[in-house]
């Protein structure tokens, strides 16, 4: 049995726990951050985008190829340069292949890559094949120049550039999205004949500002035609601080009476558009469409048609409302967060980021004309060596014949160093015909007429700047292309009121005396002759039109109000009103309301108490309704009396006979409260209810007051009138004898 050894502690470090776990999460989120969510400035590419378009570059799928196979490519990506998931991967590549998602898409796909309605409906790569764009080539076309630096892969056994040597600033061009740890970036896709003039105007003047810069650069483009309607103050906010939002809207037009949308907002699905659309037509909250069809196909992409219920549908309410209240109309988040030159995130303003890049591709121009003349000073030296053999070929032949080590002796004996010792003894026979000679001599002028050229514009800021504006525009001319999202600068829609949806009809709104309603279309509606439930028969009525809101007044001060659309056909009984609202236990319903928001009401109590109110201020919010006149103890609600003008007389009756008039205008205007006094009544006959306000009238300028009781009534009008009239708040006069119980007042 083998004997058990006791294990060695020595070699073990000891941590604190939080210590450890802080530090492990720290390094975690690092990595998220630098090696996963955010894009570089130099070529606007996360670490999986930046291996994917080198592996395919690598594959030799440039955009003369052949396609090939999609999992052709993510293999490599996965087995050379990133090991991580290869739906991750894949997806990352129909991201860059979307002409939807990428305004300069970097990949050329053949196949199902997805689409506008449903961008994640794209086939499994053993399907889809794919190259690389011709706009991949401002990525790669320097790449090996000598311009970028080259890291060990993750095991080690390949070498991978660290960035790609863009030559415009691709990460305004497509912009990119991103979740790292604690941080995010949304960076917009911009036009490159937009961006690449701002850069053009920075190399020309450093110091330009960026409101210069905003000249140049109008906003986003995205990879679709709606507008962007962000107002320009806002775009420059957006500019200036790197962060803001951008709104767009989708484009329409009419044709035959229909409404065609043509353009829809990035990322936005038009059969999502038509669901939302549709839950509102089967949710009855959208009266105003009849019918909805998608025709888009091949030629138009997106033609979505929406058939309005009539011609006399306002199109321009109509489509504000759907702008509030579907995918129509949508806001984009903007976070310019991106990894600097200094390898650190930060969140970069619109000239931040151009001088940026600027410097980022100064610096990669540099490297390119240093490798290319260190290539150029090496060649010459070699072209002297072998000037030197041609020169002294004889010699040279018997150095070679005679010698066991040549090398030296040629150095010695011709004065040329080992690089161009060992470049006479690599020559071919071939080559050593008298044509090669003027062959040196013409290579030699044209190298050092290129040596001479790439050491002034190394040697010249001034130079150098301009081989870097050329080769911007020569690219903008050759990749850019006319703006596709329009600026046009336009407020955010709001959804319409519910009740404005709805067509204007005339309508006439009955309550009965047990607080059943019903709502008859039209305004000439015989209502005493409707029929009612059992011992049950009419109580009040208005007129108004569908579109507006019913208000009901309960005696104990309370407001209610419902559409007038949703309440029931007059060809029935109608419903309780207690089945829509809740009104305290024990009330009843004095009267109904209804017409303009402005309209006026006057609202009293039977203590003597009154104020005029608007229409709009009694709107209920909810079914327990809303408190509007204060009763004094013992007193009820009287229904209210519509005011016509403001020049009348209210006419107050009591019930002992007393009647008072006083002017309208001696009443104030509330929202709600107790109200002024009209009439005086004895505190003690409104406690025992042996005197209180019988009604309350309008009477206008030359108008006439009837008063009834019982079967009997009389007509007051003119100087029968002016008898009647006093102070506001005076007991009044008593009316003939007969008329102690009044029943009514009407006027007319």
């Amino acid at each position: 049995m083998a004997e058990q050894t006791e294990p060695n502690h020595e070699n073990i470090e000891r941590l604190p726990l939080k210590n450890y776990t802080e530090k492990a999460y720290l390094d975690y989120s690092m990595y998220v951050i630098l090696d996963r969510a955010l894009p570089h400035v130099g070529d606007g590419l996360k670490p999986v985008q930046r291996r994917i378009i080198y592996a395919m570059s690598e594959l030799g799928l440039s955009a003369t190829s052949k396609h090939k196979k999609s999992a052709r490519t993510v293999g490599d990506v996965l087995g050379k340069f990133h090991p991580h998931g290869d739906s991750a991967c894949y997806e990352a590549m129909v991201l860059m292949a979307q002409e939807f998602s990428y305004r300069y898409p970097l990949i050329d796909g053949q196949g199902n890559w997805g689409s506008p309605d449903d961008p994640k409906s794209f086939a499994a790569m053993r399907y889809t094949e794919s190259r690389l764009s011709p706009f991949a080539k401002l990525l790669l076309q320097e790449l090996g120049q000598g311009t970028v630096e080259w890291v060990p892969n993750f095991d080690g056994t390949l070498q991978e550039p660290s960035l790609l040597p863009a030559r415009v600033p691709n990460v305004l061009l497509n912009g990119t999205t991103g979740i790292a740890v604690g941080m995010a970036t949304d960076i917009p896709p911009h036009n490159l004949r937009e961006i690449v003039s701002a850069c053009v105007r920075l190399l020309e003047s450093p110091k330009a500002t960026l409101e210069e810069l905003c000249v140049h650069v109008q906003g986003p483009d995205y990879p679709t035609e709606a507008e962007i309607i962000t107002p320009r103050t806002d775009i420059e906010m957006m500019y200036r601080t790197g962060s803001g939002s951008m709104r767009m809207r989708a484009c329409y037009r009419r044709e035959n009476g229909d409404i065609v949308i043509t353009a829809l907002p990035h990322q936005v699905s038009g059969a999502k558009v038509l669901e939302q659309i549709a839950a509102q037509m089967q949710a009855k909250k959208l009266p105003l469409v009849e019918d909805l069809r998608d025709e888009s196909d091949h030629e138009n992409p997106t033609r979505l048609v929406i058939t309005p219920r009539s011609s006399r549908v306002d199109v321009e309410r109509l489509m504000a409302h759907l702008f509030a209240t579907t995918d129509l109309e949508r806001s984009y988040r903007v976070n310019m967060n991106v990894i600097g030159l200094d390898g650190r995130p930060r969140i970069r303003n619109l000239r931040e980021m151009l001088v940026e890049w600027l410097q980022f591709r100064t610096a990669t121009v540099r490297r390119r004309l240093q490798y290319r003349l260190d290539k150029v000073l090496t060649r010459l030296h070699i072209l002297e060596g072998l000037l030197v053999a041609y020169l002294n070929i004889d010699e040279v032949i018997a150095i070679i014949r005679n010698e066991d080590a040549p090398k030296p002796v040629l150095m010695q004996r011709f004065g040329i160093s080992d690089q161009q010792a060992e470049a006479i003894l690599e020559l071919k026979l071939r080559h050593l015909a008298k044509l090669e000679e003027m062959k040196i001599r013409g290579e030699q002028d044209e190298l050092a007429a290129e040596r001479d050229e790439l050491e002034k514009i190394l040697g010249s800021d001034r130079r150098l700047k301009t081989l870097i504006r050329n080769e911007l525009q020569a690219d903008a001319e050759k990749y850019g292309d006319q703006r596709r999202s329009p600026l046009v600068e336009r407020s955010a829609a709001r959804a319409l009121d519910e009740t404005a949806l709805f067509s204007a009809e005339p309508v006439t709104v009955i309550l009965s005396e047990k607080g059943w309603v019903r709502a008859a279309k039209g305004h000439e509606v015989d209502v005493e002759s409707l029929s009612y439930k059992a011992g049950d028969r009419f109580k009040s009525s208005a007129i108004g039109r569908s579109n507006e809101q019913a208000v009901f007044l309960d005696s104990t001060g309370r407001t209610y109000s419902l559409a007038v659309h949703q309440l029931p056909s007059a060809r029935g009984h109608g419903e309780p009103l207690t089945g829509r609202i809740a009104p305290p236990a024990g009330t009843s319903f004095q009267s109904v309301m209804l017409g303009a928001a402005d309209k006026r009401y006057l609202l009293a109590s039977d203590a003597g108490y009154g104020f005029i109110a608007r229409l709009g201020d009694l709107y209920a919010k909810n079914k327990a309704g809303k408190s509007v006149l204060t009763l004094p103890d013992n007193a009820a609600a009287l229904p209210p009396v519509e005011l016509g003008t403001e020049d009348g007389m209210v006419a107050v009756v009591t019930s002992d006979g007393r009647l008072l008039l006083f002017p309208v205008s001696e009443l104030p205007q509330m929202a709600r409260g107790k109200g002024n006094k009209m009439i005086g009544i004895s505190p003690a006959g409104l406690a025992a209810r042996e005197e209180f306000v019988k009604g309350v009238a309008a009477v206008p300028p030359g108008g006439s007051l009837t008063i009834h009781a019982g079967r009997r009534h009389i007509n007051l009008k003119g100087g029968d009138l002016t008898y009647y009239i006093g102070e506001r708040g005076r007991r009044g006069r008593k009316l003939p004898r007969g008329f102690q119980k009044v029943d009514k007042l009407l006027c007319r």
